[in-house]
C-alpha cells in the first residue's frame, strides 16, 4: 500500500519548484492532492505531469493563499470534490528583503505577508474539516528561521515554526498533529540564480554545507511525506531540519579545501 493512499492533500504551489515536487510525490504515494498557484498554466501543466502519470490531482483555478476568500473557495473544492481534507501544506515563499540598511519596509513587508501571513489563512479555512479528519498540518520552515541569514525571511520563517508548535499544541486534542520542514538553500531556480552571482551572500552561505551540495526538491518532500504519513503518527510540533549538515556548523566554519589544516 502506498503510504498516502486516499488521503486528500492541499498543497499550494504547484506551478514550480517545491510545490510541484511535493504535489508529484504526494500523488505518487496514492493522495488525493488539490493544487493551486497564482501561476496558474503553470499549476495546469503539473496537473498535467500527474495525470499521465496515473496520479490524481484537482486545479480549480489561480489560488492566492495571501487572501483568505481565494483560500476558502480552494478548500471548499477540494472538499466538495473528495469529502474531506486530511493533509494540508501551509507552504509559500517569496524572499525580498535583506539587511536592514538595504532594501525598503514594502520589501520586509511583502516577504512576510508571502512566507507568513500565507500560512494562517489556510490553515484556519481547513481547520475544522482537519478536526473531522484528524488530519495532519504541514509547515515549511527555513534554516533561515534557526539562524541570522536575510531579516524579513529569518523573521517569517522563525515565526512559521513558533506557529506550528502552537497548531501542535491546540491541535492535539483533536488528533490533528502539525510539523514544520526546514530545509536550507535549496536547488530551485532562484537560488540557483543566486549562486551563479558572484557578490551574491547566498554564495556564502552554500559554501560551508558539510555534505558538499544544496538541498535538492526531493530531499524536502521525501522529509514531508514522512511527516505527513502514518508513520509519523506519534510526531507533532517537531521542525525537521533538512540541511546536510548545515546548521551544524556556523556559517564559514568548515574549512576551504584550499585552506591549511
Amino acid at each position: 500500500m502506498k503510504r498516502l493512499e486516499g488521503k486528500v492533500a492541499l498543497i499550494p504551489g504547484t506551478g514550480r519548484g517545491q510545490g510541484r515536487a511535493a504535489a508529484v510525490r504526494f500523488a505518487a504515494e496514492g493522495a488525493l492532492v488539490v493544487g493551486g498557484d497564482l501561476l496558474h498554466e503553470e499549476a495546469v501543466e503539473t496537473q498535467r505531469l500527474i495525470a499521465r502519470e496515473g496520479g490524481t490531482i484537482l486545479t480549480p483555478g489561480p489560488l492566492d493563499v495571501t487572501d483568505e476568500d481565494s483560500v476558502r473557495s480552494w478548500v471548499d473544492a477540494a472538499v466538495d470534490a473528495f469529502g474531506a481534507v486530511d493533509i494540508v501544506c501551509a507552504q509559500a515563499g517569496a524572499v525580498r528583503a535583506g539587511p536592514v540598511d538595504s532594501r525598503p519596509h514594502q520589501d520586509f513587508a511583502s516577504t512576510v505577508r508571502a512566507e507568513l501571513d500565507s500560512v494562517w489563512p489556510t490553515v484556519r479555512a481547513a481547520w475544522p474539516h482537519l478536526v473531522r479528519s484528524r488530519g495532519c498540518i504541514l509547515t515549511v520552515g527555513s534554516t533561515a528561521g534557526l539562524t541570522d541569514q536575510r531579516t524579513a525571511h529569518s523573521a517569517a520563517k522563525g515565526a512559521s515554526i513558533a506557529l506550528t508548535r502552537q497548531l501542535a499544541a491546540e491541535g492535539a486534542p483533536h488528533g490533528i498533529r502539525a510539523n514544520c520542514v526546514s530545509p536550507a538553500m535549496t536547488d530551485t531556480p532562484g537560488p540557483r540564480a543566486d549562486l551563479l552571482a558572484d557578490e551574491h551572500p547566498m554564495r556564502a552561505v552554500a559554501h560551508p554545507i558539510p555534505l558538499g551540495r544544496p538541498v535538492r526538491p526531493d530531499d524536502v518532500v521525501n522529509a514531508a511525506v514522512f511527516l505527513t504519513s502514518d508513520e509519523a503518527a506519534c510526531i507533532t510540533g517537531a521542525d525537521l531540519v533538512v540541511d546536510g549538515g548545515w546548521s551544524a556548523v556556523l556559517p564559514g566554519a568548515m574549512p576551504r579545501k584550499d585552506s591549511p589544516a
